[in-house]
């Protein structure tokens, strides 16, 4: 049964995904139970066609298991309809993706504003909490930039700054140092090092050993399964 202590952000109890590839059954997560505790900074890992993806969409609100329950922060997720899985997403995640997508043509503050515009914040009240997150990852004295006029490592912070601005449960970040050097690499993994100490709860999906390393704990999956 699931527990109910709230100490527990995710669980994920007998979680299935099967995908239909015309006459075949893709058996893409295969009984997934895990836990993962508030403030808990864990890393995901697993070959190319593991099933990491399909977990980090579940976690992400994304998509929806075939069967089995997920529970986010006390909310039973795994039933719900679109618009409502729209809502948690917006409300619990932030995410961080390897090709920061952020608009080209808006300002550093305006790409961060963006998840609080669709929250429907007053501007001022948006205004300030987007120029907080900025400085929270270094770039306050950047707002005004556009993505052209930053660094990779200066993008990729913008989008860490946007994933933290609506203060959400869970930071979801998806290979975040796939598209940068080493050193760049190496300064986004110290903040997110900085971030976990002030308390944010951190799953990191990677491929590299020496990235999921920095996590606290690392979850191994393999053929839709975890191994350790």
């Amino acid at each position: 049964m699931p527990d109910s202590n709230n100490s527990n952000l995710i669980e994920m109890h007998g979680l299935t995904r099967v995908y239909q590839l015309g006459p075949q059954e893709i058996h893409a997560l295969q009984g997934i139970d895990l836990i993962v505790k508030h403030g808990e900074y864990v890393a995901i890992m697993g070959p190319s066609g593991s099933g990491k993806s399909t977990l980090m969409n579940i976690i992400g609100c994304l998509d929806r298991p075939t069967e089995g329950k997920y529970i986010l922060d006390g909310i039973p997720v795994e039933t719900m309809e679109d618009d409502q899985l729209a809502a948690v997403r917006n409300k619990k995640i932030g995410f961080v993706f390897q090709t920061f997508n952020l608009l080209p043509r808006t300002t550093a503050l305006q790409n961060v504003e963006l998840p609080l515009v669709y929250a429907k914040m007053p501007r001022a009240e948006r205004h300030a909490q987007a120029q907080e997150a900025l400085v929270a990852v270094g770039l306050g004295d950047r707002m005004s930039h556009q993505p052209n006029e930053l660094s990779g490592g200066q993008r990729q912070r913008v989008a860490i700054a946007r994933a933290l601005v609506n203060k959400p449960s869970l930071l979801l970040a998806d290979e975040p140092t796939g598209n940068l050097d080493s050193q760049t690499g190496r300064e986004i993994l110290d903040l997110f090092h900085d971030l976990h100490s002030r308390g944010n709860s951190i799953i990191m999906v990677t491929h590299e050993d020496d990235v999921a390393r920095e996590a606290k704990r690392i979850i191994h999956i393999r053929d839709g399964k975890v191994l350790d």
